[in-house]
């Protein structure tokens, strides 16, 4: 039975966040997280972004718990490539750099990925940035700020409804959580 208790125990290792308990990932790390998380899904006149809806604390929870210890390592070397490129070509942190260059950089990460999992072999870990921007959608479109402001939310159920009519522009419905 003490076993079971044990099992159970929070790790209180000294190298865990200070917020979030994380021990894969710092109070800093987040911050990096909710930077590429907002640049993926930054504010818009109709909806806060991903910082708002904490999303980099969610991929940290969702790699620290879910992801095999190999993924981690994908995802905890591409920060750091993701930042060196941004230090190389624009002479500053990606946090510290502007939106626009964030943006340019990610685009750019963004099509080196697409093009290395149209030709990966079957056997080829992820892209780093794929993982992230999974998360990144996961997490925002999953938060209270993505359901409820940036897709239409009934909470209470309802009838089941396949065909609903949809008109360009319009707000999308989210899945009852």
């Amino acid at each position: 039975g003490s076993a079971l208790w044990t099992a159970c125990a929070p790790d209180q290792s000294p190298k865990q966040s200070a917020t979030t308990g994380n021990a894969l990932f710092s109070d800093a790390d987040i911050a990096y997280l909710d930077e590429i998380a907002d640049t993926i899904l930054p504010d818009t006149e109709k909806s806060p972004g991903a910082k708002a809806a904490k999303v980099g604390a969610f991929i940290a929870l969702m790699i620290t718990d879910c992801y095999t210890p190999a993924d981690q390592e994908i995802v905890r070397k591409g920060l750091g490539t993701l930042d060196e490129t941004c230090r190389a070509a624009h002479g500053t942190s990606f946090v510290a750099a502007t939106s626009a260059r964030r943006l340019a950089l990610l685009e750019q990460v963004d099509r080196e990925t697409k093009t290395y999992m149209s030709s990966k072999a079957a056997d080829a870990p992820t892209h780093y940035f794929r993982m992230l921007k999974e998360l990144s959608l996961l997490g925002f479109f999953t938060s209270e700020i993505g359901a409820t402001t940036a897709l239409r939310y009934v909470e209470s159920p309802g009838r089941f409804d396949p065909c609903a009519p949809y008109v360009a522009g319009e707000t999308l419905w989210a899945n009852h959580a």
